[in-house]
């Protein structure tokens, strides 16, 4: 069950990219290019989406103790600011702003037909379990 509502959730987010256009990179690119021909877009489709969740989430989600699922919800402590955050951040930032992808958008254009999005997918992934396997071999340097 708990599969199956992750499902759901994951085509309604990819929906909602779709709808709105927030898959198009030139889209999402025009939106960073702040000194160029600015498109104030995505802040709109980002906004919307906070009217609508807000609501829900201070209404329905951080008053319950228990999911819909049943299981407990968990408070998560506010990360701390350290190098790990900061450079997945400048990363994230980095990688978004020449590519004008992230990586919702890049799984919902793999059905697009497009190779290059393949070609974004597989440097995310790649990306992913790079640092995974380097992590733990940094964090041992003196």
């Amino acid at each position: 069950m708990q599969l199956l509502v992750s499902l759901l959730c994951g085509l309604l987010f990819g929906l909602g990219l779709a709808i709105s256009g927030m898959v198009d990179p030139a889209r999402v690119l025009g939106f960073l290019d702040v000194t160029g021909v600015w498109d104030p877009s995505l802040a709109f489709v980002m906004g919307g989406a906070l009217l609508v969740f807000m609501p829900g989430y201070f209404y329905l989600v951080r008053p319950r103790r228990q999911s819909l699922l049943g299981e407990p919800m968990v408070a998560v402590p506010a990360p701390t600011l350290d190098n790990r955050l900061l450079g997945g951040a400048a990363l994230f930032g980095i990688g978004w702003g020449m590519a004008g992808i992230c990586p919702g958008p890049a799984l919902s254009l793999v059905t697009s037909g497009q190779p290059l999005i393949w070609l974004f997918v597989v440097a995310m992934v790649a990306g992913v379990l790079l640092v995974d396997r380097l992590w733990p071999w940094w964090q041992g340097r003196p």
